[in-house]
């Protein structure tokens, strides 16, 4: 009888260590993905406040112009936070998108705008944030795909649906 009281309690220490493991990996990856969702949202907001820096640039060549595009951007500006999903981060992406493509409407109108020191400084900075957002999403569909892979391979997949971890989805477009 003792043998088998000592086999059952192993077996059980050894589910309970494996549980324990598991959960503390699926709690690592899920973080990467919070903190590359935040990654995201500070460059964002990094290329908000460049673009801010763009619009006030061509308030001197096209005042209502740029005037209603500020209203715009500040509006439409939203924070990405941890919990934000892709949705928000695309739609904060063609609010940026939509403001640039009027802006470079107004620089064709403007032929001096384009060689006005600040407008090309502003718009540098526009394109570095640009490229560290597409650093970040980079980042962040890695982390999702490493999360999706573990939740879905056994025997992780016994028990991430009860420790309440999900599927989370990528970043497209």
């Amino acid at each position: 009888m003792l043998p088998t009281l000592i086999a059952i309690i192993a077996i059980v220490a050894v589910i309970v260590v494996w549980a324990i493991f598991t959960q503390r990996k699926l709690v690592v990856l899920d973080d990467n993905i919070d903190n590359a969702m935040i990654q995201i949202g500070v460059q964002l907001s990094s290329r908000f406040d460049a673009l801010m820096a763009l619009l006030y640039v061509t308030k001197g060549y096209a005042k209502h112009e740029s005037e209603t595009l500020i209203k715009t951007v500040k509006s439409k500006s939203n924070a990405i936070t941890a919990k934000s999903v892709p949705d928000d981060v695309l739609r904060q992406e063609k609010v940026i998108s939509e403001v640039l493509d009027r802006i470079t409407v107004v620089t064709e109108q403007y032929p001096e705008l384009k060689e006005n020191q600040n407008f090309m400084k502003a718009m540098d900075a526009v394109e570095t944030f640009e490229n560290m957002i597409r650093t970040s999403r980079l980042i962040y569909n890695d982390s999702v795909r490493k999360l999706n892979r573990e939740i879905r391979m056994f025997p992780a997949c016994m028990i991430a649906g009860m420790l309440g971890f999900r599927r989370r989805d990528y970043l497209e477009g």
